[in-house]
């Protein structure tokens, strides 16, 4: 689990900085929010929830660390790429998507922290 949160983490990470670069380029930062949101809900949460994982194996090896892993990736993906769709498109429609996905995504948050709350210990 702690690999496969790395290496997805280094996935959101890359998408995350060349989205940066291609707001520089364009000079379109009202996408800021998904750039920063890719950065830190992607890469940085991500990456410290797998080093978290290789510091506490057990904690890798429930079922609630697959759920997490799994909801936490379909709703950040959900909710940005509806950000953004959103952003681009000026239709607010896209907001359904934004709140569905951050829904999805807090609730694999959740039990991520349940997961730590009763795996980790000293």
């Amino acid at each position: 689990m702690a690999a496969r949160l790395l290496k997805i983490a280094a996935f959101y990470f890359v998408l995350a900085i060349f989205m940066g670069i291609m707001m520089g380029i364009t000079k379109a930062f009202s996408y800021a929010s998904v750039h920063a949101h890719l950065n830190l809900v992607g890469w940085v949460s991500l990456a410290i929830i797998g080093l978290i994982y290789l510091a506490y194996p057990a904690a890798a090896q429930t079922k609630l660390a697959a759920w997490h892993f799994w909801l936490h990736n379909i709703g950040l993906p959900i909710m940005q790429g509806s950000l953004f769709l959103m952003l681009f498109t000026q239709v607010e429609g896209f907001v359904v998507g934004t709140i569905i996905g951050s829904l999805i995504l807090g609730v694999g948050i959740v039990l991520f922290a349940i997961n730590v709350w009763q795996q980790v210990r000293r």
